[in-house]
């Protein structure tokens, strides 16, 4: 069948047919499963195509052919939109592995992502994945069988088989009009890769195409199940989510918003000002809560990417909504480019800074395991925030800390990298980003790290940095200079975390929350213990020698009287 997935460019469009036939046996054992979600989820989790071949010689090939495919096609969109695809496929099929494993059940896999302008393939087995365009035949799957004389059909890698699953991952552009083709080995085996060029060169219809694929192999003696799964890909999407976002939603810019006004369900309270990025309003719901709404200044209505990025920054916090970053209102009702994101009394970093100075110890420690757990969370998540300094740090009145402005965020594979684009403040930016690295959780524990050196010293580790500046970087000053009471391991500990080479900081936020906690152990290891616990037998002998002076004393009182 061919069948239509979207039709509004620029959003992915594709076309898809898939045949199977089990031929002279008597079940079929192949299994395929394919996935269009909606617009939306497709955007950022992509379509999903695959097809497992069960290994007859174990319990049950079918079913375990039929159970992989079932559950990957269900628990793949219920992994984190933000994690990658071949994060998500690993984990799941990981998981997979060890229940067919423990099942004694094996299959081959061979398992297609499509989104936006690319694929990414997930491979294991004897299956084939091939590439077709003008003609041209291209096969992008490796055979995982012996090559030895007599054993071409014995695996060497399936799922089931092993332990530990080894997958094969390949990621690469899409071109339009290409065609993508999934087959088991009852069809390559039997017709090569020069007749399966030949069919696809002769039928354009892509479920003839299909079933002459089938069909042929089982006339030209494949014994075999025979499979075929054929995807078009008629157009291109979108190389980032923001703009697959914006082409779904097409919200046009509020107009200007004024105190007392009604809009949308909301109580306008006050415009709280513009920046070059977007415009801020508070308004209440209808209990009266304080929300904040965020859209686009009258300077950028205009602009598509603007739009974009507006739309990712809500996408962002919808994903990571939690105990360190703001909660968004669900809009069911909303007509127009916006976001509403609820507002919490508090005081940035910056406005604390501003009204006491640099932190005492104490506190600073208390914030820095905050803030670097918040981090951590964020990179689980696969997303980097890429503008961590005081000024995006919020803490509330109850003490609780919130992450805010996530208009730099950053989610590879769904957002769009620009080439030498180095966006943040200059004095949070770490030294490499400055030299063309590409957006990594590194760049965020570095600016936490010169955000907390900040506000314990009052000074940047490398002096402040101007955007025009190309800034040479050594060894960050000591933060000892400006803090002579802090402790000799907190200031190596500022040292590592701030160094200029990255291979030399903390690996992770995780890490780096364990270094500091056991810094903070030794800490109070190093404390003076009391006497009873240094010297405990000199104490106690004290004690029986004092004992027994004062009942002499009392023996000799009751004596004379």
């Amino acid at each position: 069948m061919n069948v239509p997935v979207s039709q509004n460019a620029p959003l992915l469009q594709l076309r898809f047919a898939e045949h199977s036939a089990s031929g002279p046996r008597a079940d079929n054992q192949d299994a395929t499963r394919l996935v269009t979600p909606a617009p939306a989820l497709a955007a950022s989790k992509g379509y999903l195509f695959a097809l497992a071949d069960g290994v007859s010689q174990c319990a049950d090939g079918g079913l375990a052919s039929r159970a992989t495919v079932q559950a990957l096609a269900l628990d793949y969109y219920s992994t984190p939109e933000t994690w990658g695809i071949s994060q998500a496929l690993d984990r799941l099929l990981s998981a997979q592995n060890r229940w067919l494993q423990a099942n004694n059940l094996l299959t081959t896999l061979s398992t297609v992502v499509l989104r936006g302008c690319r694929f990414t393939l997930a491979h294991i087995g004897d299956c084939r994945v091939y590439r077709w365009l003008d003609g041209d035949l291209q096969r992008i799957s490796e055979d995982h069988v012996w090559d030895q004389p007599d054993m071409q059909h014995v695996l060497k890698r399936a799922l089931g088989l092993d332990q530990h699953v080894v997958m094969d991952y390949v990621d690469g552009q899409l071109r339009e009009g290409e065609r993508l083709l999934l087959v088991s080995d009852g069809v390559w085996a039997t017709l090569g890769d020069e007749r399966i060029r030949s069919v696809l060169n002769e039928q354009n219809d892509l479920d003839s195409a299909v079933r002459a694929l089938v069909s042929a192999a089982h006339l030209s003696g494949s014994r075999d199940n025979a499979t075929a799964l054929l995807i078009e890909v008629e157009h291109l999407g979108a190389d980032g989510l923001g703009d697959t976002l914006a082409q779904l939603q097409q919200w046009p810019t509020p107009p200007a918003l004024k105190a007392g006004q009604r809009f949308e369900g909301w109580q306008v309270e006050a415009r709280l000002g513009d920046s070059r990025q977007s415009r801020m309003y508070r308004v209440h719901d209808a209990h009266g809560q304080p929300w904040r709404l965020k859209t686009l200044p009258e300077a950028r209505q205009d602009d598509p990417a603007a739009g974009s990025a507006l739309l990712m920054e809500e996408w962002f916090l919808r994903r990571v909504s939690g105990r360190f970053f703001p909660e968004t209102h669900p809009l069911p009702e909303r007509q127009h480019l916006y976001y509403v994101m609820r507002e919490y009394p508090g005081q940035t970093l910056a406005q604390v800074f501003a009204q006491g100075g640099p932190m005492a110890l104490n506190p600073w420690l208390s914030l820095a395991r905050d803030l670097i757990g918040a981090i951590g969370l964020l990179h689980r998540r696969n997303i980097v925030h890429r503008d961590i300094k005081p000024e995006n740090v919020l803490i509330e009145e109850d003490g609780g800390l919130r992450v805010l402005d996530f208009g730099l965020a950053f989610c590879p594979g769904l957002s769009s990298d620009t080439p030498g684009d180095v966006p943040g403040t200059p004095s949070y930016i770490a030294p490499e980003a400055f030299e063309g690295a590409s957006p990594s959780p590194a760049l965020d524990l570095y600016a936490a790290s010169a955000t907390l050196y900040f506000l314990l010293c009052g000074h940047y580790p490398y002096g402040e940095i101007e955007a025009f500046q190309h800034r040479r970087y050594a060894n960050p000053i000591p933060a000892s200079r400006y803090r002579p009471d802090m402790p000799e391991w907190l200031d190596r500990h500022l040292q590592q975390a701030l160094h200029a080479n990255p291979a030399k900081r903390f690996e992770t936020a995780e890490e780096w929350l364990l270094q500091l906690q056991q810094g903070e152990l030794a800490t109070l290891n190093t404390r003076p213990k009391p006497l009873l616990e240094r010297e405990p037998l000199r104490v106690w002998r004290a004690i029986a020698v004092l004992s027994l002076a004062i009942n002499l004393l009392l023996w000799i009182w009751l004596f004379k009287h």
